[in-house]
């Protein structure tokens, strides 16, 4: 079965009890959940990790190439700032999506940057937690071929 890597960056540990009127009240575990069920459904087979540390996720990516067919990343922080989460998003080959909870272009001007943006194939941002299923229905639309 094909696997979709699922990253979540630092602080999304706490989803759930973090800013809850940005974030919503869902946990990261309902949002991987979610995300590993849209998987499923789909054909797929998820692997997931969270980490507050920037090297962690960089070396998730390395592990996922050549294995997994896409890579799902809600950075955090690191969307803003991590060059090196952007040049290990440049090596993977497969589909890559940038995800936000929320809509990183309504919020503070540092948030309206994304260093990580010139590497994905495309961005989710503002559904909340739905974002999680819609980036996991539109990587495999794109591995199936889909043009738009």
């Amino acid at each position: 079965m094909p696997v979709i890597l699922l990253l979540n960056g630092p602080n999304l540990n706490l989803l759930g009890e973090r800013e809850p009127q940005i974030y919503g009240t869902s946990t990261l575990a309902d949002c991987v959940g979610d995300t590993r069920d849209a998987a499923a459904k789909l054909g797929y087979e998820l692997e997931d990790l969270q980490s507050n540390h920037e090297g962690e996720l960089v070396t998730a990516i390395h592990g996922a190439r050549n294995r997994c067919a896409a890579v799902i990343v809600n950075a955090g922080a690191l969307t803003h700032y991590s060059y090196a989460l952007a040049d290990a998003l440049a090596t993977f080959e497969g589909v890559k999506v940038e995800l936000h909870i929320s809509n990183p272009a309504a919020r503070e001007e540092w948030r309206r940057a994304s260093v990580i943006a010139p590497f994905v194939t495309g961005s989710i941002a503002g559904f909340g937690r739905s974002g999680y299923r819609l980036a996991v229905e539109a990587a495999v639309a794109k591995l199936a071929g889909a043009a738009g």
